[in-house]
């Protein structure tokens, strides 16, 4: 089959792979639907994390199912179905307590030895504790499908980082970062009743989505700027609840310039870069809280998807760009130029 392999910094090639078959009774093999290019498979692509030479790469995908082992029961040839970023077993201690991110029989696409997303059709291990199976007449609604896609990431992330900082109704919140994850995290906050929403980005195309996903306020500043005038904004007192989903050090410091004293960040920016940005004379002297971390989508999608289904939500706007699978390394491109948000890759 073909697949996206990584080989160096800015190489990315779709080559012949083998193709995947059932090697466990819990196995199940997928053929891709649809995938995508996640802004943080934008770290290796770059080079800021390591990857061995001819690594697959992609952890976002939808698909179905073409086979499945002896021991599995919740799924069966023919479904239709949606893979968290992460597989998990479904019944350890951490899954059964919502972090199947933590699985101790867990793993991330794309890692050493697994399949990755982009690509013709992927293993699934685990397959009755992972794939969230979905309504077979989704896959004839282009749009639906490529909503329901942004479950095995960037939806559940940006609600993991809103639960996260703690968003309520009646709320001010402040989202750092206008990617993929910090339109889903507007998403969110407006989705848990929040009453004012800031939305911190400098792309106007990116900003005019946060606008309808909900935010109120736009602010364009970076660092001490983007301080100032988030406090502007509310009294001088900051947000109750501040999503961080870029990652760096400036945007943590920024993340908790911008919180309100009591109030709560949460954080799902993939950390790179130097430092942290943390201080933490001023959470402590401020009591500002911190939670967040590499999201539990798994646990997140059966909350999510009706939403999704009905249509109260559709993150499906984040997706500017669509490309085959030929063309995956053109997409990686435009989004290391910026000139694309998030790309799709239909099979």
């Amino acid at each position: 089959m073909r697949a996206a392999v990584i080989h160096a910094p800015k190489d990315i090639r779709v080559e012949e792979v083998p193709d995947p078959v059932v090697q466990r009774p819990g196995d199940a093999i997928v053929r891709v639907l649809l995938s995508c290019i996640c802004g943080s498979d934008l770290w290796a692509y770059r080079g800021d994390s390591a990857r061995e030479p001819g690594q697959r790469i992609g952890h976002e995908f939808l698909g179905v199912v073409e086979e499945v082992g002896a021991e599995v029961t919740g799924v069966t040839a023919g479904d239709l179905v949606v893979a968290p970023f992460v597989w998990s077993d479904g019944v350890c201690d951490y899954c059964t307590e919502g972090l199947p991110t933590s699985c101790e029989h867990g793993g991330f696409w794309g890692s050493v030895g697994s399949d990755g997303g982009q690509g013709e059709a992927v293993r699934v291990p685990y397959a009755d504790g992972t794939l969230v199976k979905l309504p077979a007449a989704a896959a004839s609604d282009e749009r639906l499908l490529s909503a329901l896609l942004t479950l095995s990431d960037v939806l559940g992330t940006g609600h993991h980082a809103a639960v996260g900082a703690g968003v309520r109704p009646g709320s001010t919140v402040a989202v750092v970062g206008d990617g993929a994850v910090g339109l889903c995290g507007v998403l969110a906050a407006k989705r848990l009743g929040a009453e004012r929403i800031i939305a911190l980005g400098r792309h106007q195309v990116r900003t005019d989505i946060a606008r309808t996903f909900g935010a109120t306020d736009v602010v364009a500043e970076r660092g001490e700027a983007a301080v100032a005038a988030v406090r502007e904004l509310t009294r001088g007192q900051g947000a109750h609840a501040v999503i961080e989903a870029v990652g760096t050090e400036e945007s943590m410091r920024t993340a908790v310039g911008i919180a309100r004293d009591g109030g709560s960040i949460g954080y799902v920016g993939v950390p790179h870069g130097s430092g942290t940005g943390l201080d933490l004379a001023v959470m402590f002297g401020r009591n500002i809280a911190l939670r967040g971390g590499v999201a539990p989508v798994r646990s997140y999608i059966p909350e999510l998807l009706p939403d999704v289904l009905d249509g109260v939500i559709d993150p499906s706007p984040v997706f500017d760009l669509t490309v085959d699978l030929e063309a995956v390394p053109a997409g990686y491109q435009a989004m290391d130029d910026r000139t694309a948000l998030k790309v799709l890759v239909g099979n």
